[in-house]
């Protein structure tokens, strides 16, 4: 009998004394992983043995539920769950990916905000998806944009979770309305300043020695006074396809200018929302068509453009008007929204889909030798979405395309090289 082929978890401890954030995931993907015919482990550059060419990985044992330490050849598949930390262990991240780029990485990274927005504005067809955006230098920057639009929020462009945000509005009084949440997520309570006062406010904010985008806010308060978005999951399937795997609604705390769930915001499917928000069904069932039209073409094209993907999350907004609006793309996406939305289906087939599509990868690999693969002539299977690409229109996303089932285009993983993140 064959053995089984591997995936290699590729994760970062997040403290000193070896914490993993998402442990109790990477046990249940472990557990699905045996059940497809997949071995699973999880391992960090620091467990690795460079002169030995062998990995300290951590293996999970269902039976037992409990987890141990054994050495291990590299996996035949890598599958990169690592964000960006401001520590040593991050710059042993980029090292690693630069020795052991050649390996087979289900997913590469992507790229920051402001870059991955630059790349999308590019496209006819997401431009209308897009608030405007542009990158902070001054308030100057922010005053400029309040000059066009009455909101703006102005965020980290590495940032995740809702961390070091401000919102700013333009009050009819010619005040502006300050809010936000500061790195370790906690609300700044709200205030009204001057436009001469909001300069100082600005150049005092916290970076945290990021670098900022100013954006296009959306008036997104549902009647409770609260905010709320989307979050739909794009992931490669069993086939090396894009599917939407499920799209979940967020709705923030009271007083918070972000839906985050770690920051204390709630779950709640997308339909329950939607008839909130919007009412008629069959305006409901049309901005989910859009919603997931737009997502498969977001994920193609930026595979297309940065290398292996096998899964994105969309933070989306929809405004009153019914317009779907891109707001980030976030590459190591959480699945928790649907456990606490009560899509409990949708949660397991999030995690067993990039294992799905870790086999399908290795037996493409496999055929490779003998010519009968799908993967293009080198490996890669990014050309496939680059051949599809030119199918996308912006008059493909007005009128909608298909259901989350029939919403399915080829493309695979592969060992295109993209950089770490930056600009």
């Amino acid at each position: 009998m064959a053995a089984q082929p591997t995936l290699g978890i590729l994760t970062l401890y997040m403290t000193e004394n070896k914490r993993l954030e998402e442990k109790p995931v990477y046990a249940r993907m472990t557990a699905i992983g045996r059940k497809l015919g997949l071995s699973v482990f999880v391992f960090t550059p620091d467990d690795v043995d460079e002169a030995g060419d062998r990995i300290h990985a951590l293996i999970y044992d269902p039976a037992s539920q409990s987890w141990s330490r054994r050495w291990m050849k590299f996996p035949q598949l890598i599958y990169d769950r690592c964000r960006i930390q401001r520590t040593p262990r991050f710059q042993r991240l980029l090292a690693f990916r630069k020795k052991y780029g050649h390996l087979t990485f289900l997913n590469r990274p992507l790229r920051n905000k402001w870059t991955v927005h630059r790349t999308l504005g590019k496209v006819a067809a997401f431009d209308a998806h897009l608030p405007a955006t542009r990158f902070y230098e001054s308030p100057e920057d922010v005053h400029a944009m309040l000059r066009k639009h009455s909101l703006v929020y102005v965020k980290p462009i590495n940032g995740t979770g809702g961390r070091g945000i401000l919102r700013v509005e333009r009050m009819k009084d010619g005040t502006y309305a300050v809010q936000g949440r500061d790195h370790s997520r906690r609300i700044v309570t709200p205030r009204r300043v001057t436009k001469e006062q909001l300069a100082g406010v600005l150049r005092s904010w916290d970076k945290h020695g990021d670098r900022y985008i100013a954006q296009q806010g959306l008036h997104i308060h549902l009647p409770s006074g609260r905010v709320h978005d989307y979050r739909m999951l794009v992931q490669k399937n069993g086939e090396g396809e894009w599917t939407v795997t499920g799209c979940a609604g967020r709705v923030g705390p009271p007083r918070s200018i972000t839906s985050n769930l770690h920051g204390g915001g709630k779950a709640v499917p997308m339909a329950t929302l939607l008839r909130e928000w919007i009412g008629s069904e069959e305006r409901i069932g049309q901005i989910r068509r859009t919603a997931e039209t737009l997502g498969i073409g977001v994920a193609r094209h930026l595979e297309r453009t940065y290398g292996a993907l096998c899964e994105l999350a969309l933070d989306l907004a929809i405004d009153r008007q019914g317009r779907v609006w891109l707001l980030e793309v976030n590459p190591k996406p959480a699945r928790e929204v649907f456990i606490q939305a009560g899509e409990r289906d949708v949660y397991r087939t999030a995690l067993s889909r990039p294992l799905e599509y870790a086999l399908w990868l290795h037996r493409q690999r496999r055929l490779a030798r003998t010519g009968k693969s799908r993967l293009p002539a080198g490996g890669s299977s990014t050309g496939l979405a680059a051949g599809a690409a030119g199918g996308l229109t912006a008059g493909g996303l007005a009128a909608g395309g298909a259901g989350f089932s029939a919403v399915r285009q080829a493309a695979g993983g592969g060992d295109v090289a993209a950089g770490p993140e930056g600009p």
